[in-house]
């Protein structure tokens, strides 16, 4: 069971604030940055008097990731009407609305290197909703294509495979080992999203960040540094808002 409060400390003269997560099932001190900001899971069987040194002695590696989503949300544009770029599969891709008096309802197409949203007549659903949602048939085919090939190389299989809109995370292995992924991978090339899903299926058998998780994942893809050093460098192009389509 979790159980979430809102928290703020003190470190090194400024002030963090945090979501304090206590859990009955993790079972070491953990602290994520994200754009949703700052998380940290608390084992209840832990003491709490642990939470403020294992913070401080962080503090530089969170100061780090913060300044790094500042950066990343000061360079985010909405997506306008029309001109505009999306990522899809690495690449920059127009985006287009055009009307479509003969179809009632949306349908988004890839031709020519240009995504077109043609809304129908007589449709009420947004151009942003028919995009992601496009967005998301491609992901989930693209990476469930990715899970067979891997799964085969693994003894373990996920319960369950959920595409789903998370704003911090890229992918997660529940402790019921169910896999998540945010739809928003089928932005990235397919070697970045080869290694976000060998990521997430290595925890599968290796819960934890150890030696050997990584050593399984290189293994498995080859490609790991070079997808890393893409998403730092291009992680923040992959959270245009579609919204504004």
């Amino acid at each position: 069971m979790r159980h979430e409060t809102l928290k703020s400390i003190q470190l090194a003269g400024r002030t963090v604030d945090y979501r304090l997560v206590n859990s009955d099932r993790a079972k070491k001190l953990l602290v994520r940055v994200g754009l949703g900001g700052v998380e940290v899971v608390h084992p209840v069987e832990r003491s709490p008097l642990e939470l403020q040194t294992f913070l401080e002695d962080r503090q530089e590696w969170i100061f780090q990731q913060l300044d790094r989503i500042e950066r990343m949300q000061s360079v985010r544009r909405p997506l306008k009407r029309n001109g505009q770029e999306i990522l899809f599969k690495g690449i920059a891709t127009p985006v287009k609305i055009e009307e479509n008096r003969i179809r009632r309802a949306n349908k988004v197409v890839l031709a020519d290197g240009c995504i077109t949203i043609y809304c129908g007549i007589d449709s009420t659903t947004k151009p942003a909703t028919s995009l992601e949602n496009w967005l998301r048939r491609q992901a989930r085919e693209k990476i469930q294509l990715l899970l067979d090939g891997l799964l085969k190389r693994i003894s373990k299989s996920p319960g369950k495979v959920y595409i789903m809109g998370q704003r911090t995370k890229w992918g997660n292995c529940s402790s019921l080992q169910n896999l998540s992924f945010n739809w928003r991978l089928i932005m990235a090339p397919e070697y970045v999203i080869r290694y976000l899903v060998t990521h997430e299926v290595v925890h599968l058998e290796v819960p934890d960040h150890s030696k050997r998780f990584w050593l399984t994942v290189q293994s498995l893809c080859p490609e790991m540094d070079r997808a890393r050093q893409w998403l730092s460098a291009n992680s923040h192009r992959m959270m245009v808002d579609l919204g504004t389509i």
